[in-house]
C-alpha cells in the first residue's frame, strides 16, 4: 500500500508538470508509472557502482559469444525501428519541417508504436555499460556513457507519454541508422579476423555528431514555422542535444585530436603491432574489447 501510494503521488506529480497524457499510449508496458523506469535507472547506476567493486580484484570475463548475439541484436532492432519509421511517416504523409501530433490517423499510432521500442531500446542498452564492467574496461565508462544512457531512457518516457509521434520522429530515424552501422561496427570487432578491417570508428563517431547538429536543426525548424507541437518540448531537445554535441566534441577532441609527443613516440616499442594505421589499443574502444590473450 506504501509503494501505491507512492506511486501515485509521483506521477500525480509528472502529471501536473507536464500536463494531460496521450491516451493514445495508455496502458502500453512501461508507460503508465514512472516509477519502473525511475528504478531500473536506478539499478543500472548502481550495477556500475557495485559491478566495478565486483571486478576490482578478479580477472576479466571474455563475453565473446554474448557480444556476438548482444550486438548482433541491437543491430537488427535499429534496423527494423528505421525501416518502420520511414515507411510509417511515409505513409502518414509527415512534414519534414514540421509535423503535429494528431494529423495522421492510424500513421500516428504506428509511429508511437516503433517510438516505444525505440524507448524499451534503451533500457537493453544499458548492457553497454554493463559489459564493460564485465570485461574490466573501465576506461570506457565515461561521464558521456553514462549520462547519454541513464538520461536517454528517462526523456523517452516523457516522449512516449505526451508526445509519441508527430515532430519526435526525427531523431530516433537518424539514431536508429547510426545504431546498425555502430552495433554492426561492434560485432565484427569481436571477431578477431575482422578487426584489421575495422579502421572506420572515427568516422561514426562524426556521424553521431552530424546526427545531433541535425536533430537540433530539425527540432528549432518547427520553432520558427510551428505547427501545433509543443513549444516547450522543442526548447528541451534543442537543449539536450546541444549537451550531447558538446560532451562529443569533447571526447572526440581528445580521442582523435591529440597527437602523441615525440618522447611518446621514440619510447613506443619496436614489437608494438600496428594495423591499418591504428596501434592495437584503438580496438579497446569497441565494445571494451581488448586484443590480447588475457582478454581472450
Amino acid at each position: 500500500e506504501t509503494l501505491k501510494a507512492f506511486d501515485r503521488e509521483v506521477n500525480e506529480f509528472v502529471d501536473y508538470m507536464f500536463g494531460p497524457r496521450d491516451a493514445r499510449v495508455r496502458g502500453w508496458f512501461l508507460l503508465d508509472s514512472y516509477l519502473p523506469t525511475f528504478f531500473l535507472t536506478g539499478a543500472y547506476l548502481l550495477c556500475i557502482w557495485l559491478g566495478n567493486k565486483f571486478m576490482k580484484n578478479r580477472p576479466p570475463f571474455s563475453l565473446r559469444p554474448h557480444l556476438i548475439v548482444y550486438n548482433l541484436g541491437i543491430t537488427l532492432l535499429s534496423f527494423y525501428m528505421l525501416i518502420e519509421l520511414i515507411l510509417a511517416t511515409w505513409e502518414g504523409g509527415y512534414n519534414l519541417q514540421c509535423q503535429n501530433l494528431h494529423s495522421a490517423g492510424e500513421a500516428d499510432i504506428r509511429v508511437a508504436k516503433v517510438l516505444w521500442w525505440y524507448y524499451f531500446s534503451k533500457v537493453i542498452e544499458f548492457m553497454d555499460t554493463i559489459f564493460f564492467v564485465l570485461r574490466k574496461k573501465s576506461s570506457q565508462i565515461t561521464f558521456l556513457h553514462v549520462y547519454h544512457h541513464a538520461t536517454m531512457f528517462n526523456i523517452w518516457w516523457c516522449v512516449l507519454n505526451w508526445i509519441p509521434c508527430g515532430q519526435s520522429f526525427f531523431g530516433p530515424t537518424l539514431n536508429s541508422f547510426i545504431h546498425v552501422l555502430m552495433y554492426s561496427y561492434y560485432g565484427l570487432s569481436v571477431i578477431p579476423s575482422m578487426r584489421k578491417y575495422l579502421w572506420w570508428k572515427k568516422y561514426l563517431t562524426q556521424a553521431q555528431l552530424i546526427q545531433f547538429l541535425l536533430t537540433i536543426v530539425h527540432t528549432l525548424s518547427a520553432a520558427v514555422k510551428p505547427c501545433g507541437f509543443p513549444f516547450g518540448c522543442l526548447m528541451f531537445q534543442s537543449s539536450y542535444m546541444a549537451t550531447l554535441v558538446i560532451l562529443f566534441i569533447n571526447f572526440y577532441i581528445k580521442t582523435y585530436r591529440k597527437a602523441p609527443s615525440r618522447t611518446a613516440v621514440k619510447e613506443t616499442p619496436s614489437t608494438t603491432e600496428i594495423k591499418n594505421g591504428f596501434h592495437k589499443d584503438y580496438f579497446a574502444a569497441a565494445n571494451g574489447l581488448q586484443n590480447n590473450k588475457k582478454a581472450q
